[in-house]
């Protein structure tokens, strides 16, 4: 529903949503966070027949707190609230959603970023995956923080460009324990971040050793070829 609007406000460059294709069934989404943009990017970047059904974890003391917003949130996203500061709680209902049939969509991160850096991951969708016995589609977005950073509602003027990075679906590998998966999927989400990074900062001509998000890693994020995953192009 908000596709049109969005993608008429940002320029968006997807990656790698042909990997999705013999995807089936619940999954979780994982996605690094950092703009109130990422939600409708990710649902618009993703094939219909899987963002069709696809539940948001959204934070129960920001998006749920007013009416109007939750209305709003609940509308356009298909957000359930999540109480950051009761995650048992949070884990047993979107366990519940997940044996429904319904597939997730999760920040581990647990907050948006203040400038695109990636914080450390929270195992709870790692757990839910393992339970479930269900894939965790990994995925990157650059540019959302300079799209539409916070204290702003809608995207900043002239069609930003933002990139959206899809990974190969993962599955826990029998014997690996939450730890573990947590840590592989982070390490693919920061992966494919930087190398998208990468490209971005190319894009806009912005200083690579100056950027927040890639510091003095530049050199060993910037892609070769042999990296490069399949691209569906600009939308």
């Amino acid at each position: 529903m908000l596709k049109p609007v969005i993608w008429s406000m940002v320029r968006v460059e997807i990656t790698g949503r042909s990997l999705l294709k013999d995807v089936k069934g619940p999954y979780i989404v994982v996605a690094n966070h950092s703009s109130h943009l990422d939600a409708p990017l990710i649902l618009g970047s993703m094939p219909s027949r899987l963002s069709r059904y696809l539940a948001a974890a959204a934070a129960a003391d920001y998006f749920f707190d007013v009416w109007w917003r939750k209305g709003l949130t609940a509308l356009f996203f298909n957000a359930f609230p999540v109480d950051r500061s009761a995650n048992a709680k949070s884990t047993g209902f979107t366990g519940k959603l997940l044996k429904a049939g319904v597939p997730l969509l999760v920040f581990p991160e647990g907050t948006r970023s203040k400038d695109g850096t990636i914080a450390p991951f929270k195992g709870g969708a790692a757990a839910l995956c393992m339970k479930a016995g269900i894939p965790c589609i990994p995925m990157a977005l650059v540019g959302a923080t300079q799209a539409m950073p916070r204290g702003r509602n809608w995207p900043v003027p002239g069609r930003p460009p933002v990139r959206v990075r899809f990974g190969e679906p993962l599955i826990a590998a029998d014997g690996e324990s939450v730890p573990e998966f947590n840590a592989r999927i982070e390490r693919v989400v920061r992966e494919m971040h930087a190398s998208e990074l990468a490209l971005y900062l190319a894009d806009t001509g912005a200083n690579v050793h100056n950027h927040p998000t890639i510091g003095s890693a530049a050199g060993a994020s910037t892609p070769d070829a042999s990296d490069e995953q399949p691209r569906e192009g600009a939308a």
